[in-house]
């Protein structure tokens, strides 16, 4: 039977492939499904995935679990491809299908999240998806896209060394769980809509956070964290998207955690996903990420057979497979009993309930359906992308030269391997933008006369004969900007970085242009470098970050540099000195320090080495005061208290999950002190001696940015925050409300700051499920390179 099966899966999924390209949607008025539940527009759709489920054969049910489905030909249920891209727009991958011209040959592409991030700006975020999902739906109306999109990467950047760092919006869990929250409301049109407007996808589950650092590779990397950390730190990205968003589907990574793949985890996929956090109403399906479940036979070892390794992946709860090893391995499995014919149905029933809250059956019932090219990059998305770009944007040194005028009567020296940067703005995972405007563009927009040298050439390019037209252009100009940093070309995918410094040639050549005494301005692209040399050169009038800024990335760079906008992006990683890669291994996954390992913490919450720019920073063309005001009405006191009462806290509250109480809303008076309109991004850090020790630094409670203050004018921000952001984690992974002393600070200063106290007994506001006993993987074969972790060994209580 297994030869008969597997034949039968060979010819249909080679017919897949063929047939994506007139994939449509199944006909319900005149199809072969007409009279299936699953066109019944009044069940539930649990009720028509299983009807629809049911109709399969075996070999239809075993040949449709990878994310090339071949449909089923019979029924008229067309192929579907699983796997599209949209991490800042809809991006060129496996399932979305650009024109070579005319209609659908570019979509809107938007910065990376890593800048986006650097705008703490959530209503943006939510706009950006909303445009980026009514995009892809235009695509999907026209056979172009899917409507399962593999986004966001929302895995904490901890390390300034990982090669997808890019791709998040920072280091901080709260502003992960905040930003994803509301990029998820976007992408699929609501928490709980009638219909999605696409289905989003939350990656990478969890702990994933290495490419190939010193020979430890992503696909066999085995991730050590206590309870602790992993639920401080890793996890509370993930719980936003789960719980408390509705998102549609998740990606298990590549990694295992504590000696389990990933995608094989039943205690991760089962125990605390679908479980604990509740992910269950909706049918809501899990993703492999490509190849993962391969990776659980090899390198990982878990499995002694190849079949074991695919059953164990569908038992866990990986629905889809990204690859071919479902497809491949499933009917030797089911042959030898492996798994059972419920859990295969179970899979394919959450993946199609999935299609039809996104009425994929519906027809014209469906309101998205009339969405055509005329929505796409429309004017109200050509300046979302800009005002992305310029929120983002963070400056980090002014010797009072910026803003500067620019007049048609002056000339520029625009120096660097960026300054004439296109697909270099877009980052990865990107699609056909209409346009990019890169900084050599936006330059020449100004009227001034513009000398461009590209050069340095690449990541440390020494060919000095190339720098030649570099210093009769700097003689020349009567300014000096240069546009350089890092690229994919040395962090992406699969590509982690070596170093965290600027490149001796780029310092170089930078350094003989500051001798030149003119108004000088860096531009720092793409992710963070050690910028203290060029901090410290007081011939250097500007430092701007401007990380990987989009289709109009040059033209938002330029506006911020004449002060057509005025800068209010913060950092949302920390800027580490260039040794720091010299004192922690990328394969420590602890935050805190550690005085026997050497290492100094992660992330601002807990180094205590001198950063070069702390997370948060950023500077503005004006000054703001800050001042801690009243509070929204409660029902255990006002602002005017310095003590709570725990068990008064609580019995106030009436949420499901009891961290999601509300504690108090503070109004934080914001008064633009200076001479010029600006926005201005409130941040709310709590800091103080409560829970375990060691006490954190501090940690980042609430944020709201505030638009357009005119100068001596003041707007108020509502900081709201909850029993959850007051609570630590203890040792075994709960989260508990303790006694203790806390202080509400506003800004890195800070500007402002309110004292108070909570008494009475602790609390735990969330039990964590209890992963089993630790496991290893035993290998003396796919063995990390320096600093791995394999020697260590796991505590019973997750400690290590």
């Amino acid at each position: 039977m297994s030869t008969i099966i597997g034949a039968a899966i060979l010819v249909l999924a080679g017919q897949a492939a063929s047939q994506l390209a007139g994939r449509g949607f199944p006909d319900c008025i005149n199809g072969p499904l007409k009279n299936n539940t699953v066109c019944d527009l009044s069940a539930d759709p649990l009720d028509r995935a299983t009807a629809l489920i049911n109709a399969f054969t075996l070999e239809e049910k075993l040949n449709n679990t990878g994310s090339t489905s071949p449909g089923v030909p019979r029924l008229g249920l067309p192929p579907y491809e699983w796997w599209q891209e949209a991490l800042h727009g809809v991006a060129s991958s496996p399932g979305v299908n650009f024109s070579d011209s005319g209609d659908f040959s570019y979509a809107t592409s938007f910065p990376e999240p890593i800048l986006m991030g650097a705008a703490f700006d959530d209503d943006l975020i939510n706009a950006v998806a909303t445009v980026v999902s009514t995009e892809a739906r235009a695509f999907n109306n026209y056979q172009r896209a899917g409507l399962d999109f593999w986004t966001p990467n929302i895995n904490p950047y901890k390390d300034p060394r990982w090669g997808r760092g890019l791709e998040t919006p920072g280091e901080d869990p709260y502003h992960l769980s905040s930003y994803v929250h509301a990029l998820i409301d976007g992408l699929q049109g609501g928490y709980d809509p009638k219909y999605k407007r696409i289905v989003a996808t939350c990656k990478h589950f969890v702990a994933y956070d290495m490419e190939s650092w010193n020979g430890n590779f992503r696909y066999q990397w085995d991730a050590h964290i206590n309870s602790q950390d992993l639920v401080e730190y890793y996890m509370p990205p993930f719980q936003s998207c789960a719980r408390d968003s509705n998102v549609g589907a998740f990606m298990c990574s590549y990694n295992a955690l504590n000696g389990v793949p990933t995608c094989a985890d039943p205690w991760l996929l089962g125990d605390v996903l679908r479980e604990h956090w509740g992910w269950t109403d909706e049918q809501q399906w899990v993703t492999s990420d490509c190849d993962a479940v391969q990776n659980i036979f090899l390198p990982h070892g878990y499995n002694e057979t190849r079949e074991e390794a695919a059953a164990q992946a569908l038992i866990a709860g990986t629905d889809v497979n990204c690859g071919t090893y479902y497809q491949n391995h499933l009917p030797a499995a089911y042959e030898q009993g492996l798994f059972d014919i419920s859990v295969l149905d179970q899979a394919l029933v959450r993946q199609y309930s999935s299609l039809v809250r996104l009425g994929y059956f519906d027809g014209l019932a469906v309101p998205y359906r009339n969405l055509t090219f005329a929505d796409v990059n429309t004017p109200h998305a050509q300046q979302l992308a800009h005002q992305a770009a310029v929120e983002g944007i963070t400056l980090l040194k002014n010797d009072g030269t910026l803003p500067m005028q620019i007049t048609s009567n002056m000339t520029i020296a625009l120096i660097g391997d960026w300054a004439n940067a296109t697909t270099q703005m877009q980052g990865n995972y990107f699609g056909i933008a209409p346009y990019l405007h890169s900084p050599y563009y936006a330059a020449t927009q100004t009227g001034a006369t513009v000398y461009l040298a590209g050069v340095p050439g690449g990541q440390g390019d020494p060919t000095t004969n190339s720098w030649l037209p570099v210093w009769d252009y700097a003689e020349k100009a009567d300014v000096i900007i240069y546009v350089g940093g890092v690229d994919i070309s040395v962090e992406s995918e699969g590509m982690d970085r070596v170093n965290i410094d600027w490149t001796g040639t780029q310092l170089d050549i930078i350094g003989q242009l500051a001798m030149y005494g003119k108004p000088m301005v860096v531009m720092q692209m793409g992710n963070q470098l050690d910028s203290t040399p060029i901090v410290s050169n007081a011939n250097i009038s500007a430092l701007i970050w401007g990380g990987y800024p989009g289709q109009d990335g040059g033209v938002a760079l330029f506006d911020i540099l004449q002060g057509i906008a005025a800068p209010a992006g913060r950092l949302p990683v920390t800027q580490y000195p260039a040794d720091y890669i010299t004192q922690i291994p990328m394969t420590d996954m602890s935050l805190r320090p550690n005085a026997t390992s050497g290492s100094p913490g992660r992330t601002y919450q807990w180094y205590t080495g001198d950063a070069v720019f702390e997370y948060g920073y950023g500077l503005h063309y004006t000054n703001f005061s800050a001042e801690i005001g009243g509070s929204s009405p409660s029902s255990y006191g006002s602002s005017s208290n310095t003590s709570y009462s725990i068990s008064d806290l609580m019995s106030g509250c009436k949420e499901k999950y009891l961290d999601r109480c509300a504690f108090q809303t503070f109004s934080v008076d914001v008064k633009n002190t200076g001479s010029v309109a600006s926005d201005y991004v409130t941040l709310g850090f709590l800091a103080g001696q409560h829970g375990p020790s060691p006490y954190p630094i501090k940690r980042l409670v609430a944020y709201q940015r505030l638009h357009n203050i005119a100068a001596g004018q003041q707007q108020q921000a509502a900081l709201n925050v909850t029993l959850g952001s007051l609570a630590r984690v203890d040792d075994y992974g709960n989260t508990v409300l303790y006694p203790g002393d806390y202080a509400l600070m506003i800004d890195t200063q800070p500007l402002s700051f309110v004292n108070f106290t909570l008494t009475g007994d602790e609390v735990m506001l969330d039990k964590w499920p209890q992963p089993p006993t630790p496991r290893f993987q035993e290998t003396d074969y796919f063995v990390g390179g320096y600093g791995s972790t394999y020697g260590e060994k796991l505590l019973i209580n997750g400690t290590i």
